[in-house]
């Protein structure tokens, strides 16, 4: 993609405020939409910790062990490990799955990363804006629990995880699809029955055994 001026711009405004635009937005559908529900994340609190330990401990060996040799991102979702990112050959990627899978509390590992050069700062840029966009879209989607997914994007790819019902999943899957620059989707979703989902957003928080449903 050719970038003007005007481009670079909009992508650097959209970083500068892309965390805090994510929390108003969340405030303002929760008052429109009249429900906390939209609030919940349907992680129990401690599979949010242990999640957030994988991608600590995880992001921080890869980095220390291969350095230039690879730019790989880490990001778990319901003890779901996803991997993306470039990797210089095929065997350090069969190295990073090997590793991943080593980890105690995964229970699942997806190996996305690409057979290619590190991307540029500019590509990681666009990454990041295209993912503020969708998520900004999911935000002011109604019925749609942006707080319950995960959405990374690497060279125009979008990969989402999170745990939805069946028709949650397929609006967060077009809402993806459907926005501008995006090459392609691919989705890890734990589905849940609309019983389960009733469940989840009375009581706040999932506290039983997580769903393990396989990806989609």
């Amino acid at each position: 993609m050719k970038l003007t001026i005007k481009k670079i711009l909009q992508i650097l405004l959209v970083l500068s405020i892309g965390s805090q635009l994510s929390a108003c937005a969340v405030v303002a559908v929760g008052a429109v939409a009249g429900s906390a529900a939209i609030l919940i994340d349907r992680r129990t609190p401690a599979v949010q910790a242990i999640d957030l330990g994988i991608e600590l401990q995880a992001n921080n060996a890869i980095l220390q062990k291969y350095n230039n040799d690879a730019h790989i991102n880490v990001k778990s979702f319901n003890q779901k490990i996803l991997i993306t990112g470039e990797a210089k050959n095929n065997e350090i990627k069969s190295q990073i799955t090997q590793y991943a899978s080593s980890l105690k509390n995964g229970r699942a590992v997806y190996n996305e990363v690409l057979i290619s050069p590190n991307s540029s700062y500019t590509s990681r840029a666009l990454d990041s804006w295209m993912v503020s966009r969708i998520k900004t879209r999911m935000i002011f989607e109604k019925d749609l629990p942006s707080n319950s997914m995960s959405i990374v994007a690497e060279s125009g790819r979008v990969y989402l995880m999170g745990i939805l019902t069946a028709n949650e999943a397929q609006k967060a899957k077009f809402i993806a699809a459907d926005t501008s620059d995006v090459k392609e989707v691919f989705v890890y979703f734990d589905i849940i029955s609309p019983a389960e989902k009733a469940r989840l957003e009375q009581i706040g928080k999932g506290e039983t055994s997580q769903p393990s449903s396989p990806a989609n």
